[in-house]
């Protein structure tokens, strides 16, 4: 290990670190990835640097695929722990979803019955009734 570790008690530490600490991304690079694809304000302030250091009392808010957060930063993390552990970090303040659904890639691919083009059988089904009214 490298003399990197912080404490937690107030310090400062990178945000990329916090998110991933904070079990918001999965690894530390897609925290890196997120923050500079611009997905990541502090105060108010988009960041795009991954070096940007959050401190206890900081709002961040996080744009994720399927939601939006405002966190309220509590502390600093040592490690990626647990869940419980992970949930001590911050304080939620995200406003409840919207009545809205996002649809998922599937529901997005699928079309209603009657919707679109006709199937090869409604086209077969179509052709017969033509042809009847000759």
């Amino acid at each position: 290990m490298s003399g990197e570790k912080q404490p937690s008690d107030g310090s400062r530490q990178r945000i990329d670190k916090w998110l991933f600490f904070s079990r918001m991304v999965k690894s530390r690079s897609l925290a890196q990835a997120h923050v500079q694809s611009g997905h990541v304000r502090i105060n108010g302030q988009r960041i795009a640097q991954p070096s940007h250091m959050v401190k206890p009392g900081d709002k961040v808010e996080l744009s994720l695929d399927r939601r939006d957060l405002v966190l309220i930063v509590k502390s600093g993390g040592d490690r990626r722990g647990p869940y419980e552990e992970a949930r001590l970090l911050y304080d939620d303040q995200s406003p409840p979803p919207d009545e809205t659904k996002r649809l998922t890639a599937y529901e997005q691919a699928t079309r209603d019955l009657g919707a679109g083009r006709p199937t090869k059988k409604e086209r077969r089904a179509i052709d017969r009734l033509m042809s009847d009214e000759d």
